[in-house]
């Protein structure tokens, strides 16, 4: 037992050390950043660790983190916790996120993240019953710990296995530890709006005609759509998820909260800075289209569609 939590101590360590070449693109408006914010968005951040890079690497995508806001959901809370985040984080324990990191499931605030890429996420008409039951049941995991084996399972999948079929992979692989109280980020979220029933990257298949809903006369004749679901939804295995899943979702809209200046963004009295290679660019759109050859007319154009001939 020992050796197992030193060694775990140690690997933790290293993926958590700070890479040297991180690249901020845009600056964060962090009074902006929580005015947009609502209690069960999800935060994707694209973090600046060792292991942020091998998520990003695996996944393909800008985002190795996903975070769920909370607000002073905490506060509300009372009790010890409560009080614990007040002594901790001040006036910044009115906007905490809750999220699994390597230490474990923990409320952070959100102020921690305002110098990293970020990205708002909103699920699509979620209820605000819902919302509390998302919030209430994240409250409830705090101090769950985070499931490394998750990581190494998660890039088993992710990774291609050439003699394991792609159908059969999910049902081949062990999803992490297997204990409901060891999480990584995305699964976090994974099973907390699954809770309610929400989708995040849900699969669709057909819906047999046994169980489909009858369409009434009107619809049959007329071609209205029906507003019943005509599919049946598969969840997808919460240890699966990544963050990048909030981000191409559907059922999650991205909120924007650098938009400068609002409705009074003007770009032509932006002042750029001389620079050859934009000066060009910019005197190639103003630049009059060249007169055409003897052999660039409409003709030509129309023999090299015609003969199938792309140019390469």
């Amino acid at each position: 037992m020992f050796v197992r939590s030193w060694l775990t101590q140690k690997i933790v360590a290293y993926l958590t050390r700070t890479v040297p070449d991180y690249e901020r693109r845009t600056a964060n408006d962090l009074r902006a950043l929580k005015a947009r914010i609502r209690p069960a968005d999800v935060l994707l951040v694209q973090g600046e660790q060792r292991v942020s890079a091998i998520i990003r690497y695996l996944t393909q995508s800008s985002w190795s983190h996903a975070a769920l806001y909370i607000g002073d959901a905490l506060l509300r809370d009372g009790g010890e916790p409560a009080e614990e985040a007040r002594a901790a984080f001040g006036d910044e324990a009115a906007h905490l996120l809750i999220e699994a990191l390597p230490q474990g499931v923990v409320a952070t605030p959100i102020a921690n993240y305002a110098h990293l890429n970020l990205r708002i996420c909103r699920p699509h008409r979620l209820r605000r019953e819902d919302a509390d039951r998302v919030l209430a049941a994240g409250l409830k995991t705090l101090g769950w710990r985070y499931d490394l084996r998750n990581i190494l399972d998660l890039a088993r999948y992710l990774i291609p296995v050439r003699f394991v079929p792609q159908r059969f992979r999910e049902a081949a692989l062990h999803f992490g530890s297997g204990q409901p109280t060891e999480v990584i980020c995305s699964s976090h979220l994974g099973h907390l709006f699954h809770g309610v029933g929400f989708p995040v990257i849900p699969t669709v298949v057909e819906m047999p005609d046994a169980v489909r809903p009858r369409r009434r006369l009107r619809e049959r004749v007329l071609g209205h759509r029906s507003r019943e679901y005509t599919g049946l939804f598969r969840m997808r295995h919460p240890t699966l998820m990544t963050p990048r899943d909030f981000d191409l979702s559907p059922y999650f809209d991205i909120i924007k909260f650098n938009a400068p200046d609002g409705d009074r963004f003007d770009y032509r009295k932006i002042h750029w800075i001389p620079d050859e290679a934009a000066q060009q660019a910019i005197e190639a759109v103003d630049a009059p289209a060249p007169e055409p050859g003897p052999d660039d007319g409409d003709g030509a154009a129309r023999a090299s569609i015609e003969t199938g001939n792309s140019g390469s």
